[in-house]
């Protein structure tokens, strides 16, 4: 494969370390060029549509927005983009959130540099790629359509606005600073909390807070 022919992936996490680990093993690989990077899942959405790239690496727990909502988000715009879920998440709920979201494969951590090589090729050729790990009860459930009664939580009746303002409250933010960073009114605010609260069954910011936590939505 040529220069010209490279294949464009734009890295999403929010660890600097991992990013330039990512960058370097990626760009020893002759037919994939790293043409951007970014720390959380808003920036992804906004480098997509600057870079236009092949595949994302999608990592999930990140500040701001999430991997699941940024995959919800461009998949809507760009649904020929590949993305590659990078995680060290292997929980059937962590699984079945990033497909459903249109994620095209879902890969560990603990991967080899071969497995991932292989993994991203395997997606862009229009595979999809599950790490050996992940239940195949759960590989089947999704593929059939399918929803396992023991997951459908209260998670599973946050909206994605929903899930975005308990990432920001979980993140210690204020409801002004939530309105002001999202550009809805501080009354939008306080009932996006006041239906977090009723449907989880939890009556403080600080439940909230650890909630979050729980969930993997605020980066500790």
């Amino acid at each position: 494969m040529s220069v010209s022919e490279k294949k464009g992936v734009l890295i999403v996490e929010d660890h600097t370390l991992l990013r330039e680990g990512l960058r370097s093993l990626l760009s020893s690989d002759q037919d994939l060029e790293v043409i951007g990077e970014a720390g959380d899942g808003r920036e992804a959405v906004q480098q997509c549509q600057k870079l236009s790239p092949a595949l994302i690496l999608m990592d999930l727990s990140m500040p701001r927005m999430g991997g699941v909502e940024a995959i919800r988000e461009i998949k809507k715009d760009r649904p020929a983009t590949k993305i590659l879920a990078l995680t060290v998440n292997d929980s059937e709920e962590y699984v079945l959130a990033a497909l459903k979201a249109g994620a095209d494969g879902y890969i560990l951590k603990d991967s080899t540099r071969a497995e991932l090589i292989q993994a991203i090729r395997s997606v862009l050729a229009g595979k999809r790629v599950l790490s050996p790990s992940v239940s195949e009860k759960v590989i089947e459930g999704y593929l059939a359509g399918k929803k396992s009664e023991s997951l459908q939580t209260p998670w599973d009746s946050l909206t994605q606005r929903e899930r975005e303002v308990l990432k920001l409250i979980g993140e210690g933010n204020k409801s002004k600073e939530i309105a002001e960073y999202l550009c809805i009114s501080l009354h939008t605010v306080e009932k996006h909390r006041s239906n977090l609260m009723e449907k989880l069954n939890i009556h403080s910011v600080a439940a909230l807070t650890a909630y979050a936590i729980e969930k993997g939505l605020v980066v500790k």
